[in-house]
């Protein structure tokens, strides 16, 4: 015996979704830096150094004399020379003078006259100690130095964002369907109908 029956055959609905991702853009431009260093300031004053060497007197003790030296020398000699020249003819006049004294003058004159001056000797140096007389001055150094402090200036730059947010788009793909069969389902109707559905 067959058994009416009745088949149901559904399928459920899809969704799609198109999902469109955000976008997010960053640059950060550099900081503008400049820098200046100003040169330090040095300067130096500087007195030189003098070193003085008279050696006059040494050259003297070697008889090496400048011409001036010797035209000042002769003439306080000759000078010297006159005077005591003045002072015997003096003395030997005023011994002629008493000549009536007795007592031997023109002897005593012409001995004195003959007769020159002992020469006298003695170790000595040449030129002597310390006739090269040396004068010095070390001089002066003086430094002044100023340091300048380096001008640094920074500008900074903000950040540049650019952001597009996402989006989803949800979308029907498919729809639901039901799908009714029947079997062995007949209709008896009156009078003998019978129909099969």
């Amino acid at each position: 015996m067959l058994f009416p029956q009745i088949r149901l055959e559904s399928t459920f609905a899809q969704t799609e979704l198109a999902i469109r991702k955000p976008i997010q853009e960053i640059q950060q431009p550099k900081a503008e830096m400049t820098f200046e260093q100003p040169k330090a300031e040095l300067t130096i004053d500087r007195t030189p150094s003098r070193l003085s060497i008279d050696q006059t007197k040494a050259r003297e003790d070697m008889d090496l004399k400048s011409v001036g030296r010797r035209i000042e020398e002769a003439a306080q000699q000759g000078y010297q020379d006159w005077l005591e020249g003045l002072a015997r003819v003096a003395q030997d006049g005023n011994e002629m003078m008493r000549i009536e004294h007795g007592g031997s003058a023109i002897a005593r004159q012409a001995k004195r006259n003959s007769e020159g001056p002992q020469d006298q000797f003695n170790i000595g140096w040449t030129p002597s100690h310390f006739s090269v007389k040396i004068d010095y001055d070390p001089g002066k150094v003086e430094i002044r130095f100023k340091e300048n402090r380096p001008n640094i200036q920074v500008q900074t730059n903000k950040p540049i964002h650019e952001y597009t947010p996402g989006s989803t788009e949800v979308n029907l793909a498919k729809y639901q369907s039901l799908k009714i069969d029947f079997e062995n389902l007949r209709h008896v109707g009156t009078g003998g109908y019978e129909q099969t559905i």
